[in-house]
Order: C-alpha cells, then sequence, then structure tokens
C-alpha cells in the first residue's frame, strides 16, 4: 500500500486531466485518419439519389435542400416517420462531393464525444456536487475507452446514414438534457430561460429522430417534470415546455402513416409491448455483460479512489442509492424496448453504440452515487463499507496510476491488433490496406460517373480496414444494393465479378 501510494505521490487531478486529455485526442487521430479513405455505402445510396440528382442538374445548394425535404415528406407518408433523421440522411455530404466522406468521422466524433463530454461532466457536478476537476478527468478516461472498445465503430463513426440515424440524433438529446437540466439548476432566472427555449427547440429535432433515442428522451423527461414538482416548484416550466416540444415530435413521428404501410409491408414480426418491455430487462443485462471487457473493468478500479474522494467531499446527500440504480436500469433497458417491439430483435449494431455509452454514463454515476451514499453515513468507521472507503484513500492516485498503466499496457499489447479501434486503424493505415482500399473505390466511383458504361463490373476489394466491414456488393446485379448503385449513378445495372481469390481483409 505504501508503495503504490508514493508512486502517486506528487500527481494532482490537473495534471491527470492534462494526461488524459492528450491520451484521448491521441487515441483519436488513428481513426480520424482512417477516416480519410472512408467512402459512401450502403443506405447512403438509397437516401442520397434524389438529392445527388437535383444536384447534379442544378448545382444549387438551395434546390437540393428542398428535395431533401420533400423526399422527407414522401418517406414521411410511405416508410418511416423519423422525419428529422431522414431530411438529415438525404443530405449525405457524399451527394456534393464524393470524396469528402472523411467529413462523417469528424463530425459523428465531435458530436458524441463533445456531447457526452458535456452531459457527463453536468451531472457529475450539478447533480452530484463533484468538483470539475475530477469530473473532467473521469470522462476523458471513460471516452478513451468507450472509443477503444465501441460496439459498432464503422456504424457509429464512418457510415453517413447510420450514424446521422443514431449517434448524431443521441448527441443532439445529450446536448438538450443538460439544456433542461442547466435550467432546473441554473442560479439566474434569465440564464434558466435561454436554457429551457435552446433545449425546447432541441426537443423537437430529437422527437423527429430514431425510437431509440426519443423513447429515452420521454422517459427522463418525465422523471425531471416529477423531480421539478417534488423538489423545484419554481422550475417546472423550464422542465415543461421543452417536455410538450419533445413529446409532439415523437408523437408527430409515430403516427406517421408510413410507419403503419412500412410494418404491413415488414415480414419481421415483433413481440408485444408487454413481452418486449420485459426482454429488454432481461437483453440489458446480457449486454452490460458483454460491454464490460477487461479494459473497462481496469478504467473502473483506476477511478475508484478519484470517485470516492469526489462523493465525500460533495455536500449531496446521496440518500436513494437504490432508486437511482434501479431508474438508470430501467432508463437503460427500454432502449432496448423499440427494437424488440418493431422487429422482434436486439443487437443491431447501429443502435448498440448509443447504448453502450449510456451504459457507461450510466455505470460510473451509479458508482460516484452509491460511493457517497456510503462516505456519508453515519458510524461508517464501524463497517465493510468505511473499511473501502479507508482503502481507497490510502492507495489514492497511486491505485489510479497503476491501473491506467496496465490499462495502456493491455491497449498496446493485446495480441490481436483489431481488438481496440485505434490500434486497428492505425494498422490499417501503416500496412497501406486503407490507402489501398481507398484506390479502389475510387476507381469503381470512375466506372460508375463514366456515362458510356451501362452496364458496370466492379472488382472485389483487394483488402478493406476491419473497421470498414459494411456489406459490399454482390455478384447478383438483382440484390439490394446493386440496385441502389445502380438507381444513384442511373446504370442500367452494376455487379460485383466473382472473386478469383480468398478475401484477405482482416
Amino acid at each position: 500500500m505504501d508503495s503504490m501510494r508514493q508512486i502517486g505521490k506528487g500527481i494532482s487531478i490537473r495534471q491527470m486531466t492534462v494526461c488524459a486529455a492528450i491520451l484521448l485526442c491521441l487515441s483519436l487521430i488513428p481513426l480520424l485518419w482512417l477516416g480519410r479513405y472512408n467512402v459512401m455505402c450502403i443506405d447512403d445510396y438509397d437516401y442520397g439519389r434524389r438529392v445527388h440528382d437535383v444536384w447534379q442538374a442544378t448545382g444549387s445548394v438551395s434546390a437540393s435542400v428542398q428535395e431533401a425535404w420533400r423526399q422527407n415528406m414522401d418517406f414521411y407518408q410511405e416508410w418511416q416517420g423519423t422525419y428529422v433523421s431522414c431530411f438529415l440522411m438525404g443530405l449525405c455530404p457524399m451527394n456534393f462531393h464524393y470524396g469528402v466522406a472523411w467529413v462523417v468521422p469528424v463530425l459523428m466524433i465531435g458530436m458524441f464525444a463533445t456531447s457526452s463530454f458535456v452531459l457527463g461532466r453536468h451531472i457529475f457536478v450539478r447533480w452530484l456536487g463533484c468538483e470539475r476537476e475530477g469530473a473532467s478527468l473521469v470522462m476523458l478516461l471513460m471516452l478513451f475507452v468507450f472509443y477503444q472498445v465501441i460496439e459498432a465503430p464503422f456504424e457509429g463513426i464512418y457510415w453517413y446514414n447510420g450514424s446521422t440515424h443514431y449517434v448524431l440524433i443521441q448527441s443532439i438529446w445529450f446536448f438538450s438534457l443538460t439544456l433542461v437540466s442547466g435550467a432546473v439548476r441554473a442560479e439566474k432566472k434569465e440564464r434558466a430561460m435561454i436554457c429551457c427555449g435552446a433545449a425546447a427547440l432541441l426537443a423537437v429535432i430529437v422527437g423527429g429522430g430514431n425510437l431509440v433515442t426519443s423513447l429515452q428522451a420521454e422517459i427522463l423527461m418525465a422523471f425531471l417534470v416529477f423531480y421539478a414538482i417534488w423538489q423545484r416548484k419554481d422550475r417546472i416550466a423550464y422542465v415543461i415546455v421543452p417536455f410538450l416540444t419533445g413529446s409532439a415530435g415523437f408523437l408527430v413521428n409515430v403516427l406517421a402513416p408510413g410507419n403503419t404501410r412500412r410494418g404491413s409491408m415488414d415480414m419481421d414480426e415483433g413481440y408485444s409491448a408487454v413481452k418486449a418491455v420485459a426482454l429488454s430487462f432481461y437483453h440489458m443485462m446480457v449486454f452490460a455483460i458483454r460491454w464490460t471487457p477487461v479494459l473497462v473493468i481496469i478504467l473502473w478500479l483506476a477511478l475508484l479512489p478519484l470517485l470516492w474522494k469526489l462523493a465525500k467531499a460533495s455536500r449531496r446527500d446521496f440518500s436513494h442509492p437504490v432508486l437511482v440504480t434501479a431508474g438508470a436500469y430501467c432508463v437503460l433497458s427500454a432502449m432496448f424496448t423499440p427494437t424488440l417491439f418493431a422487429v422482434g430483435m436486439v443487437g443491431l449494431s447501429r443502435v448498440d453504440s448509443i447504448i453502450q455509452m449510456t451504459y457507461y454514463l450510466s455505470v460510473l454515476l451509479v458508482t460516484t452515487y452509491w460511493l457517497g451514499y456510503f462516505s456519508h453515513r453515519e458510524g461508517r468507521r464501524e463497517d465493510a463499507a468505511a473499511a473501502f472507503g479507508l482503502f481507497l484513500e490510502r492507495a489514492g492516485n497511486g491505485m489510479s496510476v497503476v491501473c491506467l498503466l496496465f490499462l495502456l499496457a493491455v491497449w498496446v499489447l493485446t495480441a490481436d491488433k483489431n481488438t481496440y479501434t485505434s490500434i486497428s486503424a492505425l494498422r490499417s493505415v501503416v500496412k497501406g490496406e486503407a490507402q489501398t482500399f481507398y484506390q479502389e473505390a475510387m476507381e469503381r466511383h470512375a466506372l460508375y460517373t463514366d456515362e458510356s458504361i451501362a452496364e458496370v463490373e466492379v472488382t472485389p476489394y483487394s483488402v478493406r480496414p476491419a473497421l470498414f466491414d459494411f456489406d459490399d456488393l454482390s455478384e447478383d446485379e438483382g440484390n439490394w444494393l446493386n440496385l441502389a448503385v445502380a438507381r444513384y449513378y442511373h446504370k442500367d445495372s452494376v455487379r460485383c465479378a466473382r472473386s478469383t481469390s480468398k478475401d484477405s481483409a482482416p
């Protein structure tokens, strides 16, 4: 214990926070670097076709935006009610210039990391009473680990359509939740009004996004309304207004005629509402185990002394740990309900990343709440909780530093270099796989845009970065993806030639 304490001696929270910020930035560089070789794919073609046609014909941004809205309204009537997501998906950047797919990871990482950091630190500081530097350190390290073990890196970082529908909308919800909470906690009325107005606007956007996020928003906003009634009656209006605008947007979404039409054509059968809710609680437990690999466990151990210190120094009473834990579990479970109800399944990769981030946030916040509960209870010097708290106080920064060094060793030295995303991305770029893949993608694009070719045959990719695990074109020109590409470029047919060698992609 003494040797561990000596290791962390002289290291301040501010120094550790700066190091954590540098580590996070360094870990994101390979992901953004790989994004330089990102390309358009999958549903980007179907949702972007009409806007691309208008842009090619007119070169007008205004006309393209108007076409995106018209398409959005057609989808609302015929296919799905997510009126914000569909509008944004029609405005895929690659519709305007094929080579700008690198902006997708910049946008998605920028929005999701920033919104998660802002929300997490806000809750630590404003609700749990923690000091800012410690809260910042916790969030920076959490984001570092999250982006290394993100469930679906391609869908959550590089694929425009999928990440816009889920990651971008979830980011807007995190900002909206921070604003509503800020309105409740703000000391000045003017600040509360500004937060309320901004949240009300963002709530409409969230309501028109994916149902996983919008349902989560409805539940948490209802919790905040009850809290305001119970504790802050003078701030009820600041919560009610964004709750109503968000609920209105949510109702417009779920009551869309397109949802009914799509449901009548969809062969997948979902569970009943009651069974979907019940199964959600089960699947949350399963995915919690899945999303707690060794890197996450080491991080949790590294943060325990800091979380104990933050909670003990807080002036909050932490008097309802069971209710907070149950509430967090219910909110997380609810994020599985929409897909169980609609299609009878979970594990959709494009959905999982946003649930995973919410899970990590919840684990840190619930852990801190329990530590606050034990550190503030009377007679704490006489029980096991007190002994554990004394251990954490004595271990201090030393335990955190040792665990973080071990975490870095696991991250860098893991045998399978595709286990963690930053290492995998760096490997793909250094080995030249990303550059080769991108060159071959541009060769395909040259064929697609050659007006003298009506029937396009492309060669399979010789290599592909491990993180780019999207479906490729089929040998069957009637495959849905082949048809989408053919329609996008106005070709009679598009097919992939038969592969003559084993796919060398990792």
